[in-house]
């Protein structure tokens, strides 16, 4: 009998994923638990398994499509390279029907719900007034960070379930402790239709992880951006005198000087607990950052940052970006941050506000750097000056500290020498 292989769900509250690959073709003969596609969970890339073996007889997919969890994607015949593993499943049947089973009747579902239930992310229950309340364990987690009471938030999912979104709208309905009110109703688009000539083109997977994680940061951070320019003219004469090894880059620098400067003030290396009244002060230093890739905005992240010299760290920097732009990053390398550096300098502009990426409390923005008329040991000269743009959050960090921060990073970058003691 042929196998119709649905997807099963691969991460929690990820109702659609994109597809990035598919590594079979039709009439292949596949192994159990062989990859059969690649999807973009979000902005994670993760590889989908055949449930068996046996022949590829359909193949109802797509590279570029947008698949919904439980829709049909392959179908498999058994017959064949699936015969042996056939063969060998029916055995245990006959010892469920023998005299010992009835005591085990009543305890066999369980591990098999329980098996099913851990591959396809499991409901957690919550309580609230004697109601349950479905909802995974991300959900709850980010309730409890905002100080939201599941019981008061709709959900929108089967059976009622409460998503990550869920908890969002209702935050951003609500008043600034998120401990009541009501969800937010957005006012229903116009018909463009009317006024001429539409297209409408899906989502990809990783612009509506982009867009989620960007509306719950705007909508629960009070975002202030402080600015500041750092005169990178020595730090350029230094870049460019280095002609081996990996390429020295402003962000391998910056990441190096941020760490320095999270050990000094140590607010920017916390998180905010609303619901506990706490601030959670980190002791390990994971910077992500900002990659632009054809796909979107990725943010990877660099583990012990201050564990690493320079040396490593642009290598590293310039492995995990490669990675990113070749859809290879998995959860791990997307997850664990503690600070965010992006860099704009590549392109082009005079400086701009980056948005903080929750639950961090800060970002660095770097802009292109200029030559510019700088008064220099008394005398006006070009120099090479480049905007910083630091955006916090502001019930946590102050002004004054925040300014004080910008100004001790633009002067550690103006002295590439003294990054290097500390590398």
């Amino acid at each position: 009998m042929s196998i119709e292989f649905k997807l099963q769900a691969l991460k929690e509250n990820v109702e659609i994923v994109e597809v990035n690959a598919i590594k079979v073709n039709l009439g292949d003969i596949v192994t159990k638990d062989q990859p059969l596609i690649e999807v973009q969970a979000d902005k994670a890339a993760l590889e989908v398994p055949s449930p068996a073996a046996g022949k590829i007889t359909q193949i109802l997919i797509k590279q570029g499509d947008q698949v919904k969890i439980g829709q049909l994607i392959f179908v498999i015949d058994p017959v064949g390279a699936g015969a042996a593993a056939a063969s060998a499943t029916p055995p245990p049947v006959p010892q469920k029907t023998t005299k010992p089973a009835p005591t085990t009747t009543a305890t066999a579902p369980v591990p098999v719900a329980t098996a099913t239930a851990t591959k396809t992310a499991p409901i957690v229950l919550a309580h609230d007034d004697n109601k349950v309340i479905p909802a995974g364990p991300s959900t709850r987690r980010i309730a409890r960070e905002l100080g939201v009471d599941l019981g008061h938030v709709p959900g929108t999912g089967r059976h009622g379930r409460v998503s990550e979104d869920d908890v969002r709208s209702f935050v951003r309905g609500s008043g600034s402790n998120g401990s009541s009110g009501g969800s937010i109703s957005i006012p229903p688009l116009p018909r463009f239709e009317d006024f001429g000539t539409v297209e409408r083109q899906p989502m990809s997977a990783i612009r509506r992880a982009t867009a989620r994680q960007m509306s719950l940061s705007w909508s629960i951070v009070p975002h202030v951006t402080q600015s500041d320019v750092s005169d990178i003219t020595d730090f350029e004469a230094f870049r460019k005198s280095q002609s081996k090894g990996p390429k020295f880059t402003i962000s391998a620098f910056a990441m190096k000087a941020a760490v320095v400067l999270l050990k000094e003030y140590p607010v920017f290396n916390s998180s905010i607990d609303v619901a506990g009244n706490q601030i959670i002060h980190k002791k390990f230093y994971n910077i992500g950052v900002a990659v632009d890739t054809e796909n979107g905005l990725l943010v990877p992240v660099i583990r012990d940052v201050d564990k690493k010299s320079i040396v490593e760290l642009a290598e590293e920097l310039t492995s995990i970006a490669e990675r990113a732009r070749q859809r290879k990053l998995d959860s791990k390398d997307l997850t664990g941050g503690t600070f965010t550096i992006t860099n704009l300098g590549g392109i082009g502009g005079t400086g701009f506000t980056p948005i903080v990426n929750y639950p961090e409390v800060a970002i660095l923005g770097i802009s292109r750097g200029r030559l510019q008329p700088v008064v220099h040991n008394g005398e006006i000269v070009p120099r090479l000056m480049m905007p910083l743009s630091l955006s916090y959050d502001h019930r946590v960090i102050d002004g004054a500290v925040a300014a004080r921060f910008t100004r001790r990073l633009a002067e550690m970058l103006e002295n590439p020498y003294q990054l290097l003691i500390h590398a």
